[in-house]
C-alpha cells in the first residue's frame, strides 16, 4: 500500500468528485482541487471567509461552499474557472446548504428553520418554501431525483409536502400521525415514504406518493423507540435500528417483521467466524549497536496480524451512564450491501464514526476518529 504527502485541511472537509476524477479539499478560506491520479493542483479558488461545509453537484462540474457564520454560499466552476456565484441570504442567516439532485439548484435553510431557499444556477430564479421542520432528516430525495419530500411543522403539528423538483411547485401536503416527527426517507424506487416518531415513541408509517398511510409499525411502548432507519436497495426491505440495541427487518409486502438481529456481547454461534488483531513488537537483544541501524529501518515498527479467536468470544463493552444526557446505546447506524446481500449495523460506544459499503459489495468502510479501516467479506463461505 502507498501512501501521498500529508496535505492540510480544515473541519475534515475532503471530498471525492462524484465521477472519481477530483479530490477537493478546504484549508481555511481556500478551496483546493487536485487531479486524484496525480494529486496535481488543478484549481485554487478563494472564499470570502472560513468555510464551513462543501459539497460537489451529482455531475462534478461545480462546487458549492458555504459559510454559515456570514450567511453566504459560493458556488465555482471547474470548466469555467472565471465564472463564480455568491448567494447572500442576508439578517435571516443560514444553517445549512445542499445540492438538487440535477445539480443546477441550491437549497439553503435558514436559521431557526424559517424557510428553505431553492437557488437556480440557470434562470437565476428563486423559490421559497416555508415551515420546515427542524429535525435530523427532514429533507429527502427520491433516487430518480424528480421528488423531493420535507418535513413541516404547522399549529403544533406535523405535516410531509411532496415537491416536484423540476419547478419546484407542491404535488401532494398530509399531516401526518407522528408526535414529533424525527425523519423521512424515501424508498429506492420512490414509491413508498418511511416517517419514524422521535425516540420518545416507537413508531415508523409507511406512506404512499399520494399521502395514503399503507401501514404503521410499533416494536414496543413506553421506552426509547427509533433511532435509524434505512431502506434495502431493492426496496423490499426495511431496516429500522432501536435504542433495545436490535435490528428489525420489515418486508414491503405486509410491513410486518420478518427477523431481528441483536448485538450479543458473547459470541457462541458456531457459524461466527471472530477475527482478533494481534500486534507482535520485534525483541530488541543487548548487544545491538547503533551503529548497525541504518534509517528508515522497520526493527522497531509494530507488525499486526488477525488471528481467528476460539468460540465463545466475550466482546468488550462500554456500558453508558444512564445519569448523563444522549448515552449512546441502541443502533445508531445501517448501511446495506449494494447487492443487498449484507446489512453492517454499529451499536452504542462502539468507536466507529460512520460505515459504508464500498461499491462492489465486498468490503466495508469503517470510518473512526483518527483510523480508517477496510473490512473485507468472505465471497466463498457466504454464512460466515
Amino acid at each position: 500500500m502507498n501512501f501521498s504527502e500529508v496535505f492540510k485541511q480544515s473541519n475534515q472537509l475532503c471530498k471525492v468528485s462524484p465521477d472519481g476524477k477530483y479530490l477537493a479539499t478546504c484549508v481555511q478560506y481556500r478551496l483546493v482541487v487536485r487531479d486524484v491520479s496525480t494529486l496535481q493542483i488543478l484549481q485554487l479558488y478563494t472564499c470570502l471567509d472560513q468555510i464551513s461545509h462543501m459539497d460537489w453537484s451529482s455531475d462534478s462540474l461545480f462546487i458549492l461552499c458555504a459559510m454559515y457564520k456570514r450567511g453566504l454560499v459560493q458556488v465555482w466552476s471547474l470548466e469555467q474557472p472565471d465564472w463564480h456565484c455568491k448567494i447572500d441570504e442576508g439578517s435571516i442567516g443560514l444553517v445549512s446548504s445542499r445540492w438538487s439532485p440535477d445539480g443546477r439548484h441550491i437549497l439553503n435553510t435558514t436559521e431557526f428553520h424559517l424557510r428553505v431557499t431553492v437557488w437556480s444556477l440557470c434562470t437565476k430564479a428563486v423559490s421559497y418554501i416555508k415551515y420546515p421542520k427542524a429535525c435530523s432528516k427532514g429533507i429527502d430525495f427520491s433516487r430518480d431525483g424528480c421528488y423531493m419530500a420535507l418535513a413541516e411543522r404547522r399549529d403544533c403539528k406535523d405535516y410531509v409536502s411532496v415537491f416536484v423538483c423540476d419547478d419546484w411547485h407542491l404535488l401532494r401536503h398530509f399531516e401526518t400521525e407522528t408526535q414529533d416527527l424525527a425523519g423521512l426517507e424515501w424508498s429506492p424506487n420512490g414509491c413508498v415514504l418511511a416517517v419514524w416518531d422521535s425516540c420518545l415513541e416507537y413508531k415508523v408509517l409507511l406512506y404512499s406518493l399520494d399521502g395514503r398511510l399503507l401501514s404503521t409499525y410499533s416494536a414496543y411502548e413506553w421506552s426509547l423507540g427509533v433511532k435509524s432507519v434505512t431502506w434495502s436497495p431493492s426496496s423490499q426491505f426495511l431496516a429500522i435500528g432501536s435504542y433495545d440495541e436490535k435490528v428489525r427487518i420489515l418486508n414491503h409486502i405486509t410491513w410486518k417483521k420478518i427477523t431481528q438481529f441483536e448485538h450479543p456481547s458473547t459470541i457462541n454461534n458456531t457459524k461466527a467466524v471472530v477475527y482478533k488483531e494481534v500486534e507482535r513488537r520485534p525483541v530488541v537483544s543487548d548487544d545491538l549497536s547503533l551503529h548497525n541501524i541504518t534509517v528508515g529501518t522497520t526493527l522497531f515498527n509494530t507488525q499486526s496480524k488477525y488471528e481467528i479467536c476460539p468460540l465463545p468470544v466475550q466482546i468488550p463493552v462500554v456500558k453508558p451512564d444512564p445519569d448523563r444526557a444522549n448515552p449512546k446505546i441502541g443502533i445508531s447506524s445501517l448501511a446495506f450491501s449494494a447487492d443487498g446481500r449484507y446489512l453492517a449495523t454499529k451499536n452504542g460506544g462502539f468507536q466507529v464514526q460512520s460505515l459504508s459499503w464500498h461499491c462492489t459489495g465486498d468490503s466495508l468502510i469503517l470510518l473512526g476518529k483518527e483510523q480508517l479501516c477496510l473490512c473485507y467479506m468472505e465471497t466463498e463461505q457466504e454464512d460466515k
